[in-house]
C-alpha cells in the first residue's frame, strides 16, 4: 500500500489521516471538506462556494496520487441539509468529463468535522490506463 499526503503546506488534516491510499488497483480518497489550502480553516457560506471547494481540494489529491476524475469510480457525498442536493449537483458533475459519472452515494448526516456543511470522498481506478 501506498500512503499519500500533500505537502506540509496544503491542506493540513484536521485529524489524524492521510489525503489518499493506494491499495493495488484502487485509490482511495480520503473525505475533503471546503478546506481553503491557504488557511487551513473551513470555508462558510453558500453551499456552492463549498462545493468547489470540495471538489478544487479533491482534483489535488487525486493529482498528487497521480489521478484524476476522469478515473473515479464512486463517490460519497456527505450533507448536513439533502435540500443542497439540486444545488451541489450540476457544480459536481462538471468535474467530470462528459460521458464520465461514477457511482455516488449521498447521505444526509447532523454534522460534519470542522462544522463543514459538505464532504466528499472518492474511490478511483488506476489500473490500466484503457
Amino acid at each position: 500500500m501506498e500512503y499519500i499526503t500533500l505537502p506540509n503546506d496544503t491542506l493540513a488534516p484536521v485529524s489524524p489521516y492521510c489525503h489518499a491510499v493506494r491499495a493495488g488497483d484502487l485509490l482511495f480518497v480520503t473525505g475533503q471538506l471546503a478546506q481553503d489550502p491557504a488557511t487551513g480553516e473551513i470555508l462558510r457560506g453558500a453551499i456552492e462556494d463549498q462545493t468547489r471547494r470540495v471538489m478544487d481540494n479533491l482534483k489535488r489529491v487525486l493529482e498528487e496520487a497521480g489521478s484524476s476524475f476522469d478515473q473515479v469510480v464512486m463517490a460519497r457525498v456527505f450533507v448536513t441539509d439533502m435540500r443542497f442536493l439540486p444545488i451541489l449537483n450540476p457544480i459536481y458533475a462538471s468535474y467530470f468529463s462528459s460521458g464520465h459519472i461514477p457511482g455516488r452515494t449521498a447521505i444526509g448526516v447532523t454534522g460534519l468535522a470542522g462544522l463543514g456543511e459538505i464532504e466528499i470522498d472518492l474511490i478511483a481506478y488506476c489500473g490500466d490506463k484503457a
